[in-house]
């Protein structure tokens, strides 16, 4: 894989210059026997345009907007005032968007959408909110990211590594020191450069009328005036071998993200036949893919271990990804889930020792013709509401996707063949350039089991058949090749500050 192949830059950098949709654009889902009115409102407003030293301002704004005052109601007004509707609206922020979004009885729509229209084009911004929401996101970074949730902290590691030095090389959720250095000041200009009139996809789904439709889009016009905001560059350096970030902290077990960038995306012809290997391979909580059956499964060694060709966020609550989280880049990515430390090395080797036999060999052509029989199928699950379905399209409004993404793969589930897969699989994966990130306890230990490619033998409480044997003494000495000064050790005390 070769991302800073010229002419992919270069279609990169249109894509950077024209991805979004057009001023003030809309996705419409009417669906007439919904009792429920779902809203989503897509400002092209992520994590990216976080100026210097204030990493998290963006994901803070959105907060702001959604957990806060406005002009006419204080927050905790605006809670009583939602309570006896049984509906409410929320925030995501991601590397490109903020999502404000939320989902209503159309019965009660008449009373909901005006507090939904005060929180996004008049917010009060008041001090005591940035205080409350501010320390919300500090504790996160410093006691739930850091001490609570291993998998989640390898993985932003691993973005963080992916993307140094670029717009994408920071978490939405910011740094601690740059969230405390954030003003009201930096908010207040912050929301009117970026939650602009013309600098959002409305989308709107479900049982609405037409008066609903109108109002909604007379109410948005009292946004702050558009501003150019120009997309940061995304290019990075070509990483060069096996990287390996290892965070030390006191876990019970390793847990291990390993990650490549790509250089396809949704909608993109390879990007179909992709998803069908990756599925094979390692479909997100599929206790049928590949990955899962040969370190769970025969080897009892973690909870589970997957993979993917897009963004997953919320990986361990999810089972389906969530949508309006689109990236100009993205990743292939392995999440393997914590297992105990003396097998750490030995599930490393095992997963990369699968995906080079992946890129090598491929898929069967009764691996296949299984695979995209089960996908057509399976695709449904991916948008079950109408809310979901809402979120998709407005995605395909991001990726410049032509009717819908979803029925786009379906349709090509049906004639896909293996050379079609084999040949995205050997175009767009690989195995010798990789960011490896590893949350574990010992981190000199590893280290130097690491650059000396030290045997990492298996041992099981219970006989095991002798095909698996036979297959662990391959995996023990599998070589990894990984060069001194490519092992870089982290506190994961001070991770994120």
């Amino acid at each position: 894989m070769k991302t800073h192949n010229p002419i992919f830059i270069f279609f990169l950098a249109l894509f950077a210059a024209t991805a979004h949709a057009g001023p003030a654009d809309e996705v419409l889902l009417p669906v007439a026997d919904d009792p429920t009115v779902s809203y989503r409102i897509t400002f092209f407003a992520g994590s990216q345009y976080d100026p210097p030293g204030k990493e998290g301002l963006a994901a803070l704004t959105a907060r702001m907007i959604a957990e806060g005052s406005t002009k006419q109601h204080r927050y905790e007004e605006i809670l009583d005032l939602l309570f006896p509707m049984a509906g409410g609206y929320d925030s995501s922020c991601s590397v490109e968007t903020v999502v404000i979004s939320g989902r209503i009885h159309k019965d009660n729509v008449a009373a909901f959408q005006p507090l939904l229209l005060q929180a996004i084009v008049e917010p009060a911004f008041r001090s005591e909110d940035l205080e409350r929401i501010r320390s919300d996101m500090i504790s996160y970074l410093e006691n739930t990211l850091r001490y609570a949730g291993d998998e989640d902290l390898g993985k932003a590691a691993l973005y963080e590594a992916m993307f140094a030095g670029t717009a994408y090389g920071h978490i939405p959720d910011g740094r601690v020191t740059s969230l405390k250095s954030i003003t009201i000041d930096d908010v207040r200009a912050f929301y009117h450069r970026n939650f602009a009139n013309q600098n959002y996809v409305l989308g709107l789904g479900g049982g609405y009328d037409a008066e609903t439709l109108n109002s909604l889009k007379e109410g948005l016009k009292k946004l702050p005036p558009y501003q150019i905001v120009a997309k940061p560059h995304l290019d990075t350096k070509p990483i060069n071998g096996l990287r390996v970030t290892i965070v030390e902290k006191d876990a019970p077990a390793t847990a291990i993200s390993i990650g490549a960038r790509l250089n396809v995306l949704r909608g993109q012809p390879d990007w179909y036949p992709l998803a069908l290997a990756n599925s094979w391979f390692g479909e997100h909580r599929n206790s049928a893919s590949h990955l899962y059956q040969v370190l769970r499964e025969v080897r009892g060694l973690n909870y589970g271990d997957y993979s993917y060709i897009e963004h997953f966020a919320n990986g361990g609550q999810l089972e389906f990804p969530a949508p309006n989280d689109p990236r100009r880049q993205q990743i292939f990515e392995m999440w393997i889930r914590p297992v105990p430390h003396a097998w750490g090395h030995f599930a490393l080797r095992a997963a990369l020792r699968e995906l080079k036999h992946l890129v090598d060999n491929g898929l069967t052509e009764e691996q296949v013709l299984e695979k995209r029989a089960a996908l057509g199928k399976y695709v449904f699950h991916f948008a079950p509401t109408t809310m979901d379905r809402l979120g998709y399209a407005m995605d395909d409004k991001f990726y410049r996707i032509e009717g819908s993404h979803l029925k786009h793969y379906r349709d090509a589930m049906q004639g896909m063949t293996r050379d079609q897969v084999h040949q995205s699989v050997r175009k767009h994966l690989q195995y010798q350039n990789l960011q490896i990130v590893i949350i574990t306890k010992d981190a000199q230990a590893l280290r130097k089991a690491l650059i000396s490619d030290a045997l990492s033998p298996i041992t099981y409480p219970t006989p095991q058949p002798a095909e698996v044997l036979k297959e662990d003494e391959e995996i023990m000495k599998f070589p990894l090749h990984i060069r001194p000064e490519n092992v870089r050790i982290l506190s994961g005390k001070t991770l994120f500050e």
